[in-house]
């Protein structure tokens, strides 16, 4: 559990972005955006400094389409109750499921509703203050919550029966072959792992919502990290491309077999916008990718 004292010096990975994902504008305005090197340290330190200054906004901003209590995937609203990528939502009474990335831990808090025992994880001290500002707000127990880095899982080998991660820590770290080995370590076999991130195409694209954003600039297939610089070069915010076939082979060389790829498709009637999604964008080219996975047994 967290408590009211300084974040420690453990960073890692959170939810939300910026690049290719779902962060809100940045607080940091005097940040230069380049690609370049960057890092697991220099990433990690960045990010968590980026996150505890933006959670307030971020909440604001998006508290209301994240719900208190709701397991949504992506920006296309794609929720846990309907899609069931976690399993039926009946068998999820006992099983303990760790959220990585969790933020406000608006997942968890649905996962715990439906019977199962979640633990919420997250690189940002801030975005943990807001899981226990909202558990207040409903007088309800509050989620288990842990911040730490989501490459070093400070947790025993297999201690969940599942995990998941929504627009959470997976952009957000250098070194994703060693996050996916520690999230194999912590799962039970036969247990879950489920994803969801920007879709790799759209690191082709520029982060606009409208016909700009239509019109590849870059190359799918460069690698070079998303870094947003302060007046020293000094990182404030770092995001990191994979291509699917390299979350493929992270997830097969960590021990899991993919069981499905989930591209959700603009829904009819969503109107809004939000960083780089928006209806137009939704119709011509995919904005989530969800990995689904299983921990292959010993």
């Amino acid at each position: 559990m967290i408590d009211d004292t300084p974040p420690s010096s453990h960073a890692g990975s959170d939810a939300g972005s910026h690049a290719g994902s779902h962060a809100p504008e940045s607080a940091d305005d005097d940040a230069e955006a380049v690609r370049r090197a960057s890092g697991t340290a220099e990433s990690s330190r960045a990010n968590r400094g980026w996150w505890d200054r933006n959670a307030d906004e971020y909440q604001d901003e998006h508290g209301s389409f994240l719900g208190d209590a709701r397991f949504t995937w992506c920006p296309e609203g794609l929720d846990e109750a309907d899609a069931r990528l976690l399993g039926d939502p009946a068998a999820l009474s006992g099983r303990r499921v760790l959220e990585i990335g969790a933020g406000a831990a608006q997942c968890s808090r649905w996962l715990a509703a439906q019977g199962a025992l979640p633990v919420a994880l997250d690189l940002s001290f801030r975005q943990l203050q807001h899981s226990l500002r909202i558990d207040q707000q409903l007088d309800l127990t509050p989620v288990p919550l842990v911040q730490a880095d989501a490459t070093v899982l400070p947790f025993a080998d297999g201690s969940f029966d599942l995990a998941c991660s929504a627009y959470g820590a997976v952009p957000f770290a250098a070194d994703t072959a060693r996050l996916m080995r520690e999230v194999h370590r912590v799962l039970r076999p036969g247990g879950r792992w489920v994803f969801s991130v920007t879709h790799p195409i759209r690191w082709a694209f520029p982060d606009e919502p409208g016909p700009e954003g239509l019109t590849a600039l870059a190359s799918y297939f460069d690698r070079t990290p998303y870094v947003e610089e302060d007046e020293t070069g000094a990182a404030v915010y770092v995001e990191h491309h994979r291509t699917l076939g390299d979350r493929v082979r992270e997830l097969t060389l960590a021990g899991f077999r993919l069981i499905d790829l989930v591209e959700p498709e603009w829904p009819e009637g969503l109107t809004s916008e939000w960083g780089g999604w928006s209806p137009l964008r939704g119709r011509h080219i995919p904005g989530t990718a969800i990995f689904v996975s299983v921990r292959e047994r010993d």
